[in-house]
């Protein structure tokens, strides 16, 4: 069942995306994370370019098969497995060890100013992400967390957008009705899921505004709804 559509004057609350919208990865790889084949080579020093991409493709299709985000551990044992390598314990907890995060992530330039902004117009925020748990320490490291009240992370729901508890997590959580919030992602076709469930919706296309649903290109237009 879905709710009418929203109006900017209903608007209180932005539902954003995280990677894509709030946050890149350093060298532009999201998974597996940038030092995944430095690791790797300093245990099995004769593993070549050609069968790390072998690997990381099947790692890839791992993923995409998954209803919800898998556990990490579990998608370094498809890649490491492909590679003809032992997962061993000490294995996994080097591929997952704790580095800096700001070693691996960072924010857009536009993000800083808009939650600023946001929030001192009285605009309440979530993330609504297809993310590990570790999400949130992320956000904290690089600055970020602070500024949203909730999360709904699909390792910890046990689904991926476009399921609709994705969104419903999170505007549940700020106890709001869809038409209250609008959801900004990256992927114009969750974007459209969001819509078709009663919430407003952004796409962030920073390269291209072409959208089959209403998009921005900077973070900052968000302003101009509230």
């Amino acid at each position: 069942m879905t709710t009418r559509p929203s109006s900017p004057e209903d608007l209180r609350a932005v539902l954003f995306d995280s990677g894509g919208v709030l946050i890149r990865p350093v060298g532009g790889r999201w998974n597996p994370r940038v030092d995944f084949e430095e690791t790797v080579l300093a245990h099995h020093p004769s593993i070549t370019p050609e069968q790390f991409a072998a690997a990381i493709a099947a790692g890839d299709r791992f993923f995409a098969a998954s209803s919800a985000t898998p556990d990490y551990d579990d998608y370094h044992r498809v890649m490491l497995r492909h590679l003809g390598l032992d997962p061993t314990p000490r294995f996994l907890a080097d591929l997952g060890r704790d580095v800096p995060v700001t070693t691996l992530l960072e924010i857009y330039p536009d993000v800083m100013e808009t939650l600023r902004e946001l929030r001192r117009r009285g605009v309440r925020m979530a993330v609504v992400s297809d993310a590990w748990p570790e999400l949130r320490d992320g956000h904290t490291a690089l600055g970020i967390g602070e500024f949203f009240e909730a999360y709904a992370i699909s390792a910890e729901l046990g689904c991926r957008k476009p399921d609709p508890r994705m969104y419903h997590h999170a505007s549940s959580a700020l106890n709001l009705a869809p038409a209250h919030c609008l959801f900004v992602d990256d992927d114009p076709s969750l974007v459209a899921a969001a819509i078709g469930l009663g919430y407003a919706g952004r796409a962030v296309c920073r390269d291209s505004a072409t959208s089959d649903v209403p998009s921005v290109v900077s973070l900052v237009e968000l302003l101009d709804l509230f």
